[in-house]
């Protein structure tokens, strides 16, 4: 048997701009990537709430057991919950801000007045 088959030619997918995943593939490839790191992100956002109100919950809770506080539980997970958002905010508000690439005031089109 022989390689070429019945001897029909082949549809060649990058001779006529069609990729693997079809005409549109690249495009819909590409939402799904976004959507992909909107999950991520979003896991990531929860993982940090979640971890920082345990984590100095959990400070807070063996820091009042010891003084005999028992309001510091609940005030160590505020302050954890404080401190994730303060993280977060930096994390994906000003380095996501600064890996952005800036447009200059020339480069922009618009009244010129």
């Amino acid at each position: 048997m022989s390689d070429k088959g019945n001897g029909a030619t082949r549809y060649s997918a990058t001779k006529y701009g069609a990729t693997k995943y079809g005409k549109y593939g690249t495009k819909r490839q590409t939402a799904a990537e976004g959507r992909s790191q909107g999950l991520d992100i979003g896991w990531t956002v929860s993982g940090y709430l979640i971890s920082g109100m345990l984590a100095y919950g959990l400070i807070g809770w063996l820091i009042g057991r010891a003084v005999h506080v028992s309001l510091l539980l609940p005030i160590g997970m505020l302050v954890g919950l404080a401190i994730s958002i303060g993280f977060i905010i930096w994390r994906f508000g000003v380095q996501g801000a600064m890996a952005q690439p800036r447009t200059s005031a020339k480069a922009q089109k618009g009244d010129d007045r």
